[in-house]
């Protein structure tokens, strides 16, 4: 009764294996949420991931309108697509592992809060290296300034070593100059004593 050579244009597939139920498990506890600042764009991206079929397009779907719930409400569409998305994941994880949909039922919400909390997690060492960063890039800033002041002073002084060196030269040659006025004050005057 289902037409085969239309299944991938459908977006029929095989039911996941038992194996792949612990991957889902961790993929629906790990944190990684993708969150759109705008209603238009998260909708159109969530009903597009719905329409592929995969199950770990839907398991993101119902991990970002989860964590959205627990901040604001959402929009009646938005609304029923996380109830399809959990019907989805819950039915074919009950399905493939043969368990009570009840049963499955509650170990997705356990996913589903243990995903919100290591989000938080996430963030937290996110801002924390963040933080870090930006302490390093002020340390670094201190570090340059230091550097230019130190530069500063070390041409400071040698400038005023300098001027020393030039005031220190200026005063020898005032003396030179003055011994050579006073020596050839002396030597005229007694030229001119002997003259006369």
């Amino acid at each position: 009764m289902v037409p085969l050579n239309n299944v991938e244009g459908v977006g029929l597939r095989r039911a996941i294996r038992g194996d792949d139920v612990k991957k889902l498990f961790n993929l629906l506890g790990d944190g990684k949420i993708e969150s759109h600042q705008n209603w238009k764009g998260r909708f159109k991206d969530n009903s597009d991931k719905m329409r592929t079929g995969s199950i770990r397009d839907v398991i993101d779907v119902l991990k970002n309108l989860n964590s959205l719930s627990k901040t604001k409400n959402l929009s009646f569409r938005e609304k029923r697509m996380l109830d399809r998305s959990k019907f989805l994941v819950i039915s074919e994880i009950s399905e493939v592992i043969e368990e009570p949909v009840d049963s499955v039922e509650g170990r997705v919400e356990q996913a589903l809060e243990r995903c919100i909390v290591n989000r938080a997690k996430r963030a937290a060492k996110a801002k924390a290296e963040k933080s870090k960063t930006a302490k390093a890039r002020v340390a670094k800033a201190k570090t340059a300034k230091a550097k230019v002041a130190k530069v500063k002073v070390a041409k400071v002084k040698a400038t005023k070593s300098k001027t020393a060196k030039v005031k220190v030269a200026k005063v020898k040659v005032a003396k030179v100059a003055k011994a050579k006025k006073s020596s050839t004050g002396s030597a005229l005057r007694r030229a001119t004593a002997r003259a006369s």
